[in-house]
Order: C-alpha cells, then sequence, then structure tokens
C-alpha cells in the first residue's frame, strides 16, 4: 500500500498515461483507465503475497473519494454543457428530446427487467439498476463519435443524449433511492410516494433554478468586464463548483443537473464568448477522467471482481441487442432520421463514469442503510456496473467504425481539405484536388474571389473563419485538414487556431511567413503557428511571383515506366511537390516530412514547363513522359 502522496501520484500518472496509450494502439481510453485500475487494485491484490492492493482509493482518500467523484462527474458534465448549442441540432431537436425522454423510459423498464430476471436482483434493485443504466455518459461517447466521425446529423444527436441524459439517469436513481430508503422507513411504497413526488420536483426545481442563475452570473462578470481575463476560468470554476455545492446540498446528486444547465445556458448565450472557458474545462476534464476511471477501477474488490460471471456476460449482450434497439426505434419513429442512421444509433450505447459513479454511490448507501435486508445485494450493484461498462466500451468501441462504415454513415479518416482564402493558388490547388475526388471547401471574405472560384465549379463559403458562427455555417462533411493560403501571416495563424478545437494540429498547415513578417513580429510563438506547407521560406509572395512568371500547378501520374526518380530527372529543381495522392488518401507534403512516391500514386507540384521544355532536349530518348 502506497502512502498518500505516492498514491496520488500513481493515480495521476495512470490517468494520462493509459489515455495516452489508448490514442497510440487506437483503442478507447476507457478500456485502459479501467484496465489500469483494476491491475492496481483487486488483481494485484490477488497477486499480491499479502493480498493488499497497490492503490486503496477508500484508505487513499477514506471521507473524501466519493464525493471528489460526484464533483469530479459535475465538472465533466459542465464542460460538454458548454459544447451544446441548440442550433447545432436543427430540425433534430425532436430526435433529441425523445432520446432523453421516451427512450430513458424504454430503457429504465427493460434494464430493470432484465436486471430481475439475469441477474436475480429484488425488485427495489432491478429498479434503481434499470435507472442507472439510463445514463450513456460523454466520456465514453464524445471520443466515440470523434473516432467513428458520423455523418450529418448523426454527431451532435449523439452528444447532446450522451451529455443531457446523464442527469436525468442520476435523477432517477435519486428518486428510486429515496422511495427504497422512504419504504424502508415507512414500511410501504405507497406511503413513500408523495416523498418522491417532493424530491422529484425539487431536483428539476433547483437544478434549473441554479443552472440558470448561475450561467447568468458567470455572463454578467465576463460581459460587463468585472474579472480580468486571467481570472475568468478561475472565477467560472468557482461559480460551477459553488452552484453544485449548494444544489446538492439542497437536494441529493441535483448537482449534476445544476451544472449540465449552467453549461448549456452558458453556451447558448450571445453576450460573451466562452471558448477559452471551455479550452481550459478540455484539459481539465482529460486529468479527472482520468483520475476517476483508475480510482473506480482500483476500488473493486477481488472478491467482486470474481463474481462477475456468466449471468453479468448475458446481461450486458442483452443491454447492446435487445434494449438500446428497441428504445431507439421506439423514440425515432417517424423522425427525419433515414433507416440507415436509426440503426446506427441503435448500436451506440456505451456507459461510462457517471454510471460507475452513481453505482457506487447508492451500492454504499444501500449497504449502510439499517436493517436494509438487500445490501448484500446491493453490494453486487458495482461489479455489474463495471461488467456494463467495460463490456459496452469493448463491444461499441471495437466495431462502431465497422457498422458505421457498413451503413454508410461513417466519416473516417476524411481526406477533405478547407482552404482559407480563394486566391489563386488556392483555386489552381483545390481544382485539382476536386476534379479527383477530394473535398474541397475554399473560404474567403473577398466576395470577388468566392465568385471566381464558384465560376471554377469550387464549394465555397463566403465569410470569416474567425466569425462565432463560421464553423457552424460551414459544411465540414469530410473534412480533415486545413491549409491556411492567405499573404497574412496573422490571418493564416488565426484561421488554424480556429480550428485547433475540431482537428488535430497534425491536420493543420499554414504558409511559412514572409521576410516581412519575421522582421516585425519576430515570428509568432510556436504555439500559435500550424504545421508549415511544402518547404521552407516557401512564402505566398514566393509562390505567386513564380505563378506570375508562368509555373503552373499540375497533377501527375507515376507508374513503372515513369517513377519518382525519372520525374525528379525529367523537372529538374523546377519542381516543388505540394501533395501526394494514393487512391483517396492525400499527404500534404511538408519541410518535416520527406515524400517518396510510389507507382499509381499522383504528385500534384509546383512546376517550371519552359524548365521541363529545355530539359527534354538535353534528355536522351528513352526518357519516359510524364501521364498527366
Amino acid at each position: 500500500m502506497l502512502v498518500p502522496l505516492s498514491g496520488l501520484a500513481l493515480v495521476i500518472v495512470l490517468g494520462v498515461a493509459a489515455q495516452w496509450l489508448a490514442w497510440r494502439v487506437k483503442l478507447p481510453s476507457i478500456l485502459m483507465l479501467l484496465t489500469a485500475g483494476i491491475a492496481v487494485g483487486p488483481v494485484w491484490s490477488m497477486l499480491s503475497p499479502a493480498s493488499t492492493p497497490l492503490l486503496n482509493p477508500d484508505e487513499l482518500l477514506p471521507d473524501l473519494l466519493l464525493p471528489l467523484v460526484g464533483l469530479s462527474v459535475g465538472l465533466i458534465l459542465y464542460e460538454g454543457g458548454l459544447t451544446l448549442r441548440l442550433r447545432d441540432l436543427g430540425d433534430s431537436q425532436r430526435s433529441v428530446w425523445s432520446l432523453c425522454t421516451l427512450a430513458a423510459l424504454v430503457t429504465w423498464v427493460l434494464s430493470a427487467a432484465l436486471g430481475y430476471l439475469i441477474l436475480g436482483l429484488p425488485i427495489d434493485l432491478a429498479v434503481l439498476l434499470g435507472a442507472i443504466l439510463v445514463v450513456t455518459g460523454p466520456t465514453v461517447i464524445q471520443p466515440l463519435v470523434a473516432h467513428v466521425r458520423p455523418k450529418g446529423k448523426l454527431g451532435p444527436i449523439l452528444k447532446w443524449e450522451g451529455i443531457v441524459i446523464d442527469p436525468i439517469g442520476a435523477s432517477l436513481a435519486v428518486l428510486v433511492y429515496e422511495a427504497i430508503a422512504v419504504a424502508h422507513k415507512k414500511g410501504s411504497y405507497i406511503e413513500a410516494a408523495p416523498d418522491v413526488a417532493i424530491a422529484l420536483i425539487t431536483t428539476i426545481v433547483v437544478g434549473m433554478v441554479l443552472g440558470f442563475v448561475s450561467a447568468w452570473l458567470l455572463t454578467l462578470l465576463i460581459s460587463k468586464h468585472l474579472v480580468p481575463d486571467e481570472l475568468q476560468n478561475p472565477v467560472s470554476l468557482l461559480i460551477v463548483v459553488g452552484a453544485f455545492a449548494i444544489s446538492d446540498k439542497l437536494m441529493h446528486e441535483s448537482g449534476l443537473l445544476t451544472a449540465t444547465v449552467m453549461g448549456i445556458v452558458l453556451a447558448n448565450q450571445t453576450k460573451s464568448s466562452v471558448h477559452h472557458i471551455l479550452e481550459f474545462k478540455e484539459n481539465l476534464r482529460v486529468l479527472l477522467i482520468g483520475s476517476l476511471f483508475v480510482l473506480l477501477g482500483a476500488r473493486l474488490a477481488p472478491e467482486q471482481l470474481q463474481s462477475i460471471g456468466f449471468e453479468a456476460v448475458l446481461f450486458v449482450l442483452a443491454l447492446v441487442i435487445l434494449v438500446r434497439p428497441l428504445s431507439v426505434m421506439a423514440a425515432t419513429w417517424r423522425s427525419s432520421l433515414t433507416m440507415r442512421e436509426r440503426a446506427f444509433l441503435c448500436w451506440m450505447a456505451p456507459r461510462g463514469i457517471v454510471a460507475a459513479a452513481v453505482a457506487s454511490v447508492f451500492a454504499l448507501r444501500l449497504e449502510n442503510l439499517e436493517g436494509y435486508e438487500s445490501a448484500e445485494q446491493a453490494a453486487s450493484l458495482v461489479p455489474t456496473m463495471f461488467a456494463v461498462i467495460i463490456g459496452t466500451v469493448a463491444i461499441y468501441g471495437l466495431t462502431a467504425g465497422t457498422v458505421a462504415r457498413w451503413l454508410g454513415v461513417s466519416d473516417q479518416n476524411p481526406q477533405g481539405i478547407v482552404f482559407i482564402g480563394a486566391n489563386r493558388l488556392a483555386r489552381d490547388i483545390a481544382t485539382i484536388l476536386h476534379k479527383r475526388g477530394i473535398r474541397v471547401l475554399l473560404s474567403d471574405t473577398n466576395r470577388q474571389l468566392i465568385r471566381q472560384a464558384q465560376m471554377q465549379g469550387l464549394p465555397t463559403y463566403h465569410g470569416s473563419v474567425l466569425a462565432e458562427r463560421a464553423l457552424d455555417e460551414m459544411d465540414l462533411t469530410g473534412v480533415g485538414r486545413v491549409i491556411a493560403a492567405t499573404p497574412n501571416n496573422e490571418v493564416n495563424s488565426l484561421a488554424t487556431q480556429r480550428f485547433a478545437g475540431l482537428f488535430d494540429s497534425v491536420g493543420l498547415f499554414q504558409l511559412a511567413p514572409s521576410n516581412e513578417a519575421k522582421s516585425t513580429d519576430k515570428e509568432l510563438s510556436k504555439e500559435f503557428r500550424a504545421r508549415p506547407l511544402f518547404a521552407e521560406g516557401l512564402t505566398y509572395g514566393a509562390i505567386s511571383l513564380r505563378l506570375d512568371r508562368g509555373h503552373v500547378i499540375k497533377a501527375t501520374s507515376l507508374s513503372e515506366e515513369f517513377t519518382w526518380d525519372d520525374y525528379l530527372t525529367l523537372y529538374g529543381d523546377s519542381v516543388q511537390p505540394m501533395f501526394v495522392i494514393a487512391g483517396s488518401k492525400v499527404t500534404v507534403v511538408t519541410p518535416d516530412k520527406p515524400i517518396a512516391p510510389e507507382p499509381g500514386q499522383t504528385v500534384v507540384s509546383l512546376v517550371d514547363p519552359d524548365a521541363l521544355l529545355i530539359r527534354s532536349f538535353r534528355l536522351d530518348d528513352t526518357t519516359p513522359s510524364p501521364s498527366e
């Protein structure tokens, strides 16, 4: 058993390292996190001669563990709420509300029935388990959505459902627990009904009122410049933590609803920008998710881990094959979703940290409920929930991409490119890519340049990508990269930063800054720069000068007869490779990434036709000719 400092350090190290490893091996991070937690908890106990875990959360944080779990979940839901904007849903709002109401009810009823029939739980515990299983969770939904990249409205629908359904499921669990506790005290569920009704009304009122008031207060402080920029994130954290604590004091577990409502209201108000707050909360979420899963996984006892048997496996399969499809089909009946979209929703309901946290909290409360006859069976809720989490994440995480591609609703590994700037350089490149089936989109504030691009048959967006609504209005289906190709270095840097939260940094590119820009601003900090394009020193001015002198951007197909070496021999120093196209995959040429195109691939380059003509006279007649 580690001392407290070493234990806390181990939690943080495992939480971050497991997520990094999951990214490296392309697996859902939750699987790595739970594996790490279980390894240093129950597995270590079973292998250790002293039968003690390396990490024991109950001894590490004896009185603070569950409160910290609840507060952390509240912060995760707050961060998730900050990403929910009503305009993202469009005409899909009905589907979201149906999934959070009718589908939740169907899930509750069917899960409770399966808990009673398969797991052999008493009716009251089965109903509690069904309420907890209503949740899905942003901690598992959002990484899977980012991995699968479902087309159109599916992404926003899943994101909204994953965040909104969590406080609903937690509130249902609170009501069921209140009913069990009051009925145990008074001897009848009928007598408990008034208390449950009061608890329901109190939860909704407290959560909604405190959520709105907290969001209004933070908006007022920011819009009136009553808080300096460097304190806006700490003040945001202060208000949401304070609101969560007050809400939970007034009504147990209502803090989750308060935090979610506060995040949603902030995301949809127009008085002040909360983008920088969201960035801070995203970083905080990574640390919280990692720590929570490690702590809760380590908290399992060896006997609880060993108690997971065939019944639990059958229960998980029933949730995946029966409960989720029936609930989704009931909720999306006569909706605007296609049958393929509905089918994909049927195959996406992993459970995450909220389910684990709520199950742990109420299992402990029922175990400590004096005289409760099913206390021993209540302890089984925790291993059952972990079996559900591991099973659903493994099933959906390992198959969702394949199912999405099979259904034709996946936008996985998108090769499309957004060009910031619709100048001649961007138009010439985009035209070549567009003709070869690569998705392109040109954005510019200059209406004349946009019209020229449209006359060439290119998709366009007229407006500034720095505008608040720009990313919502742009059709980014099939797009995975950004190329900033304007003459202004600062605009290029700001534009790529605008997309930083949407695409990985590996897919953000900008032209090299001009010498004038280097001398005036001494080069922007590297954190504000995207990856450099093409070659060192190849600025917008340098490329424009070549184009004005007659250079052209052209695509050349390589073959066994005309290889990459032949290509370089033919064009000599006049060639500047820009892209390599291999089937539907596009590789952007950068100074730090040497290329070696193979036969069957196409090279897009900036070349000098005159240099080609001169060299052609000097080459032997046996030199192969390029295939344009």
